[in-house]
């Protein structure tokens, strides 16, 4: 893998700081209780700053759903792994790891939140996407050109297509931090995941 720039690596900081802002002024006072100024007051930052990470708060508060730690360790570790690994087994490892109970409610408030806000729904739907492609690139990366170039977009694809009920609440799942009384006739989320890949493995 290549290393980032320090460049990189601070205005990567600096947009997660300002996303993460904005994301805790939408819960705190709702989409429609704050404004650009107020992120970036809260974040410390210039005006000019935002508008060189965003376009508009929209996209300040689905970006914090990429802000979260351990994003390169994932990388690293999955870098480590056997190249003969199947593409398969990367992308379950690469779930576990980057899928955490904070981006899970991260991921579940923002969807909610669109769903109520039409402007917010496709800042939403564009870094589900991202995050998508983001893991399908790396589970290619990784299978060293063993695979045609569909198979590992068919896999991404059916994986984040299988998490987004969840997200939206289409399907009860326990997030890793609920407990049964809370949903009592709910799988939780683990058992869910590898639920969804066996079905890949396997068949229905």
């Amino acid at each position: 893998m290549n290393k980032r720039s320090l460049r990189d690596i601070k205005k990567e900081a600096t947009a997660n700081a300002i996303a993460d802002a904005a994301y805790e002024l939408v819960l705190e006072r709702g989409f429609d209780g704050f404004v650009v100024e107020d992120i970036v007051h809260r974040a410390g930052f210039s005006r000019r700053t935002f508008a060189n990470h965003f376009s508009c708060k929209e996209e300040a508060v689905v970006m914090a759903v990429l802000s979260f730690k351990g994003k390169q360790e994932a990388v690293d570790l999955l870098a480590g792994m056997p190249v003969n690994t199947p593409p398969l087994d990367i992308l379950y490892h690469l779930m576990k790891m980057r899928l955490t109970t904070e981006l899970l409610w991260k991921m579940n408030k923002l969807v909610l939140l669109s769903e109520q806000n039409p402007t917010l729904k496709p800042y939403m739907l564009s870094v589900i996407r991202r995050l998508q492609n983001e893991c399908q690139e790396l589970v290619t990366s990784l299978s060293t050109g063993r695979y045609p170039a569909a198979y590992t977009h068919i896999l991404s694809g059916a994986v984040f297509g299988a998490i987004m009920p969840i997200l939206d609440g289409s399907l009860q799942v326990r997030f890793p931090d609920q407990t049964d009384a809370e949903l009592p006739e709910a799988m939780t989320f683990e058992h869910y995941l590898d639920a969804t890949f066996n079905y890949l493995r396997k068949g229905f």
